[in-house]
Order: structure tokens, then C-alpha cells, then sequence
């Protein structure tokens, strides 16, 4: 037992100095941060202008004091996890709220940033966009998508009702409307929920490379033009960062750009097959 908590260990502080050298590494070589040799205009404005923003919006504010709440609450949840567990039938373990919350959400910096991914799309499409947001959690990062414009429809899955339930009153304390939830292994609602038409995907939920690549493999061809997948934790694991290197070499995908926390992937075909590094 001692044996096994030693590895335990020192595979996770292996994986922390792995994700360290690649933080410096995207650092030291993030040469197109303010929109340097950027071809697409498109793309220039939104790196240089939007991703780059650092004023808040009106409903940034309103959505961390729900994060802040779930950082200091106690109350604890039979969770299922269904990413760890190597089973259809998921994982069942005790987790407090406030755990799940301060390891499981996305961080304010890079839920701000997709809502300004969000608004920028509607500056330049001027029209209902929609959303697939793949790893709920606790509905914060949702909140955001949600409220880039009202008139979008997100619809979002999470393995979990337990967790479901807590982002639904996130929801309902911020008055949002336009969210359609299912619960459920994602391997399976995805193929039955995800619309056949998509503007912009999230994905943040099985962090392995296999499931990464299957997930992006059946969203790819249901992006319309202008669509962006965005994949959390792209440096996360030797698994996640195989995952990101297939997935930029993919030829659906013409334009790729690492965040370090996160991908995007973009599909316009009127882009260079490009790569770039940004820092955020």
C-alpha cells in the first residue's frame, strides 16, 4: 500500500515539473501573443483586440460571487465520475463542494477569455449562436457562455447529477435561460444531444487522449465555418498534449492556437494551415 502511494506520488510531482518546463517552454516561444504574423484578419482582430481585453463586462462580477460561494461550501456529494472509473457505470466517491470547485473549475482568466471568444463571434456574425459545452461541473464556465448573448442556445453534459444539480441553481440564482442541460455519461449524450449545426464547442471533460480525439472527431464536421473548438488542459498530461499535437496535424483543422491552458481549433477553410502560440 505504502509502495503504491509512493509511485502515487511521485508520478504526480513528475507530471507538475512536466507541466512546468512546457508553461516555460509555450513562455519563451508565445511570439504571436499581441497578433504578430497572424494572416487572417479575422483572426488579428480577435487576438489583438478581444483575447487581449482586459476590461470586465457587466455580468463577470455576478457570476464569480457564485464561485466564491462554492469555494467556501462544505456540503458534500455523492459525485460520479465517469472519466476515471474505466466503466459505463461510473466512479461513485464523497466529494465536498468546495474540492470540487477549487480543482474542477475553470479558472476566471480563461472563462473570461471564452466569453470573449463568444462576444467577438457575435460582433462579427451578428446572429444566435450555437453552443456545446462538454463537462459541466458546477455551471460556471457555462454561466459565462450562457450570458455572452441571450439569444445563443447552450446545451451542456455532465456525467454527474449530483454536480448538475448545484450548477442548475448557479443558473437560476443568475436568471440565465438558455441553457439545456443533460446528465449522463457524455460517451453517450454527446452522439444524442449535440446539434447538427454547432458555432463553438467546449471541451473539458475526459482528459485522456483517446477520449479527447473522439470527442473532437465527431464534433469537426458539425462546425459551421467560422466554428471554434476550444480543449481545456491542453498541456495537462502526456496524453492531453499527444491529443492537441493529432489534432493540430488533422486536416479538418486549418488553424490551430495554443493558449497553454487551452486549444483552439479552427476550421474556416479560406485559413492557412497555420499554428500559433499565444500567451494570456
Amino acid at each position: 500500500m505504502h509502495i503504491c502511494k509512493f509511485f502515487s506520488t511521485f508520478a504526480a510531482q513528475m507530471n507538475k515539473i512536466r507541466q512546468i518546463v512546457a508553461y516555460i517552454r509555450h513562455f519563451l516561444t508565445a511570439w504571436n501573443t499581441t497578433g504578430e504574423a497572424i494572416h487572417s484578419p479575422y483572426l488579428f482582430r480577435l487576438v489583438r483586440f478581444d483575447m487581449r481585453d482586459r476590461n470586465p463586462f457587466y455580468c463577470f462580477a455576478d457570476i464569480e460571487r457564485q464561485r466564491d460561494l462554492l469555494l467556501v461550501c462544505d456540503d458534500t456529494l455523492d459525485v460520479v465520475d465517469y472519466g476515471s472509473a474505466g466503466s459505463p457505470q461510473g466512479l461513485h466517491v464523497e466529494r465536498r463542494v468546495c474540492d470540487i470547485a477549487r480543482t474542477h473549475l475553470e479558472s476566471p482568466k480563461m472563462a473570461q477569455l471564452l466569453f470573449r471568444i463568444l462576444h467577438f463571434m457575435h460582433e462579427e456574425e451578428n446572429r444566435p449562436l450555437e453552443i456545446l459545452e462538454l463537462g459541466t461541473s458546477f455551471g460556471v464556465t457555462t454561466a459565462y457562455l450562457a450570458s455572452a448573448d441571450s439569444r445563443d442556445r447552450v446545451t451542456t453534459l455532465e456525467g454527474s447529477e449530483a454536480v448538475l444539480r448545484i450548477a442548475q441553481g448557479v443558473w437560476r440564482t443568475l436568471k440565465l435561460e438558455n441553457i439545456e442541460w443533460h446528465e449522463g455519461n457524455i460517451d453517450d449524450t454527446l452522439y444524442i444531444h449535440a446539434r447538427v449545426h454547432l458555432d463553438f464547442a467546449y471541451i473539458d471533460a475526459n482528459h485522456t487522449c483517446d477520449a479527447t480525439l473522439r470527442y473532437a472527431d465527431y464534433l469537426l464536421p458539425r462546425m459551421n465555418e467560422k466554428g471554434i473548438i476550444a480543449i481545456d488542459d491542453i498541456h495537462y498530461s502526456d496524453e492531453m498534449e499527444q491529443a492537441w499535437k493529432t489534432l493540430k496535424q488533422d486536416p479538418r483543422v486549418t488553424t490551430s492556437m495554443d493558449l497553454y491552458y487551452m486549444g483552439l481549433l479552427f476550421v474556416d477553410p479560406h485559413y492557412l494551415k497555420r499554428h500559433y502560440r499565444i500567451r494570456i
